[in-house]
């Protein structure tokens, strides 16, 4: 037993060595556990910075590195009468006075290559949303442009499949890469999390675990479900697992929220569930 904990150990160094890399001053991939969190998409400059203050405060408070996320348009919505958001120079607008009066890393989608370069000038991560996780032009022009790139896994692609998209973008000069779990397609308009997937991932890269788009129901009519109360309990494994970091999308009234409140973690529970996760994080750290 103590020469297979050598071993792991071992193993662990040495991933942490090959792979780790930094977003502003948080460590991806280092022993601390960071969240991504914000709202789906940016509703508005007041509440985009409302939501960054408020989660900014909560991490100060706890010690949990943060990046702010917001999308300036949400290009795969069900319905096309669905919001969408700013679009991509009020939102990156909006999304650099956050980087710069709350201080903190943030990050956004593209979903198209001629979106990646104007929006690599502004924001610390882009990232690759779960349908475009294969698109190759658009992950080399992500990784063209010098900034951190965090891929979603399609929910249509095994995990051991995610080293392709890994590959592309180092072979294309950015060794900055992390991967995201968000859950697999069950059947029609269901997700389940295989958590042997954060395992897999996480011999290519750092790996986040997305703890609310992995408790959507896709397409429930003009506009996706989801099932928040599942949010904690997804959460703490994915953490007992050994994830690097956390995304959840977070908003003050989720009710109201214009484009995936359904399964959105609500601004009061985020403080809780953080302690929660923290504490499981300190043990498997140890």
């Amino acid at each position: 037993m103590a020469v297979r904990q050598k071993l792991c150990g071992r193993r662990q160094d040495t991933y942490n060595r090959r792979m780790t890399f930094h977003v502003q001053n948080i460590e991806i991939g280092g022993p601390e556990l960071f969240l991504i969190a914000g709202p789906c998409v940016i509703e508005s400059e007041e509440h985009a910075l409302f939501m960054a203050t408020s989660i900014a405060a909560i991490c100060r408070e706890l010690g949990v590195p943060y990046i702010f996320k917001a999308s300036y348009d949400k290009a795969n919505r069900t319905s096309i009468s669905s919001y969408r958001g700013p679009g991509i120079k009020e939102g990156l607008r909006i999304l650099a006075r956050v980087r710069d009066e709350v201080k903190v890393p943030v990050l956004t989608d593209v979903h198209e290559v001629a979106q990646a370069t104007a929006a690599g000038e502004v924001v610390d991560v882009l990232q690759i949303p779960a349908f475009l996780c294969r698109q190759t032009d658009l992950l080399v022009a992500a990784a063209k442009t010098g900034r951190a790139v965090n891929v979603k896994k399609g929910q249509f692609v095994a995990p051991q499949d995610m080293r392709h998209a890994v590959e592309k973008i180092r072979e294309s000069g950015n060794q900055n890469v992390s991967l995201t779990e968000r859950g697999a397609s069950f059947g029609y308009h269901n997700l389940v999390v295989d958590m042997r997937s954060l395992a897999i991932m996480r011999e290519y890269a750092p790996v986040v675990f997305d703890a609310t788009h992995s408790v959507q129901l896709p397409s429930q009519g003009a506009q996706s479900g989801g099932q928040p109360q599942f949010i904690p309990l997804l959460s703490r494994a994915a953490v007992a697992a050994g994830i690097d970091g956390i995304f959840m999308e977070v908003h003050d009234n989720p009710a109201k929220a214009k484009s995936d409140g359904a399964n959105a973690l609500p601004l009061d529970k985020l403080k809780p569930m953080l302690e929660e996760l923290l504490a499981i994080h300190r043990v498997v750290r140890k």
